[in-house]
């Protein structure tokens, strides 16, 4: 694995958590050292903008309907529970970025003093805040939709270049979500 390989890991439909038919991607050490300004430095010049700087993420499972999600570590490290309650848990650290599809739940679980984390989204496109804890059947159903829509990045975070691993991803149908994409419509 290159340094610009990154970790894949995979998810699936999971209770009210649509997830993704989409690789969460880790990219491991994308911004030597990292920084705040260095790694917001990275994720503009590849066009992942609206970009925010927090202590870490929400403590609480959440995911995003309306766009992709970019997570880069400035300082410390962070470990993150990933697909809902009881998921995997993955550390990132100064200078990884974890690219988030929309609609993979996640939530910091734990963290080192000093984490700050600077966010991005594709082309600056807006973000809600999805909770599993407050959704009804019809907010599941509509943020499902939400997500199956959105376009594919024109260009990866880390890489400025097409973001191949998506691209090469099998269709919902050939992933076998047939039968979660019927049971989006009303019977």
């Amino acid at each position: 694995m290159s340094k610009t390989d990154p970790e894949l890991h995979w998810s699936k439909p999971k209770g009210m958590l649509p997830n993704s038919r989409f690789p969460l991607l880790v990219y491991r050490g994308a911004v030597a050292g990292g920084g705040v300004e260095a790694v917001r430095t990275r994720l503009r010049a590849n066009s992942w903008l609206n970009n925010w700087q927090y202590p870490g993420v929400y403590t609480y499972p959440h995911f995003h309907s309306t766009t992709h999600e970019c997570l880069a570590v400035a300082t410390g490290w962070m470990e993150l529970e990933l697909f809902g309650r009881g998921g995997i848990r993955v550390r990132v650290e100064a200078g990884d970025i974890v690219v988030m599809p929309a609609g993979v739940s996640h939530m910091m679980v734990g963290q080192s003093d000093d984490i700050m984390m600077v966010g991005g989204y594709p082309d600056g496109r807006d973000w809600d805040n999805m909770q599993e804890d407050h959704l009804t059947e019809e907010g599941r159903r509509a943020a499902a939709k939400r997500i199956m829509m959105l376009p594919i990045p024109s260009r990866d975070p880390v890489t400025g270049e097409p973001m191949q691993q998506w691209i090469d991803t099998p269709s919902s149908v050939d992933a076998e979500l047939n039968d979660f994409r019927d049971g989006l419509d009303p019977v």
